[in-house]
């Protein structure tokens, strides 16, 4: 028997002369899109939750706790980093690897770190950065280092364009994917400015003694095919009080990160205290993530 998640995209696949949002406004009623992960009773996400935790034990052979940590009140997730302490050790990048569960083969990483000449444009990082630079050491004299990832924007054009409302913005920030809901389709990562999506063309491959068991419903967990996944800012530790993983293992404290709507945070002291910076501006997508020069 079919999941809904396997139908719809079976339907979409043959559907080659209908739009997807034709054929869902078409085949379907709305109340088949209303059991959405937002929407579960508290007895639809246990019974979701022990299901998973079953298919995991039996995949990996390992004991998999999975969590719904729901976002705290009062907190709007924020990070930043000083472009200045980066030295383009992509320690972030390797330790995201392995906190989140991403794939080894095919190899994904949440994180892209660009190399960048002294004297480049900002504005066009994403296009004149060097993405796969090895070098002995680092910092390469006459380089800096832009580390990029998801930026949880304010208002994200990801969200808009999702046709079965698979991706939505959390009340602490954190853009998250439902990915039993996601059905493959792409539209996001074409929508994303920043290209911090990333979609799994084959089957994921984890092997279980590297498995992080300790894993969150909307983030972490391990991936299929077909599914797009992305930065949380680790919501599985954010939600206990934790930083993301990514600010505690830089070598520089390069990363900062905080509640944006606590005065007292060392993120709202640097929004107040420095010449911060968001990627691409102009698009009025509003990023949480912010650049700065000590």
């Amino acid at each position: 028997m079919l999941t809904r998640r396997e139908f719809i995209k079976k339907s979409a696949q043959g559907a080659s002369l209908l739009t997807l949002g034709s054929l869902i406004s078409g085949c379907f009623s709305r109340g088949f899109f209303q059991n959405h992960l937002r929407r579960m009773s508290r007895e639809e996400a246990k019974r979701t939750i022990q299901r998973l935790e079953d298919e995991y034990r039996h995949e990996f052979s390992r004991q998999v706790k999975v969590k719904d940590t729901p976002a705290q009140q009062d907190v709007l997730f924020g990070m930043a980093i000083d472009l200045s302490k980066c030295i383009g050790c992509r320690r972030c990048v390797w330790a995201c690897t392995k906190e989140n569960n991403q794939s080894r083969d095919p190899q994904i990483t949440w994180i892209d770190v660009f190399e960048m000449k002294h004297g480049s444009s900002m504005e066009l990082a994403l296009d004149q950065g060097t993405r796969y630079y090895r070098r002995e050491m680092v910092p390469a004299k006459g380089h800096f280092y832009l580390p990029v990832q998801c930026q949880q924007c304010q208002d994200p054009p990801c969200v808009k364009v999702c046709p079965v409302k698979a991706t939505w913005k959390e009340p602490d920030g954190i853009i998250v994917i439902d990915y039993d809901w996601c059905i493959g389709c792409r539209y996001c990562l074409a929508a994303c400015p920043y290209g911090a999506r990333r979609y799994n063309w084959g089957r994921p491959t984890l092997p279980a003694e590297e498995l992080n068991p300790n894993v969150h419903l909307l983030g972490n967990r391990p991936r299929s095919k077909g599914e797009v996944e992305k930065c949380t800012f680790c919501l599985h530790r954010t939600r206990e009080g934790l930083y993301p993983v990514c600010v505690e293992v830089c070598p520089t404290g390069a990363r900062k990160f905080g509640n944006l709507l606590d005065p007292k945070s060392v993120i709202r002291k640097i929004l107040a205290e420095k010449n911060v910076f968001v990627l691409k501006p102009e698009l009025n997508t509003k990023p949480r993530f912010y650049y700065y020069f000590s």
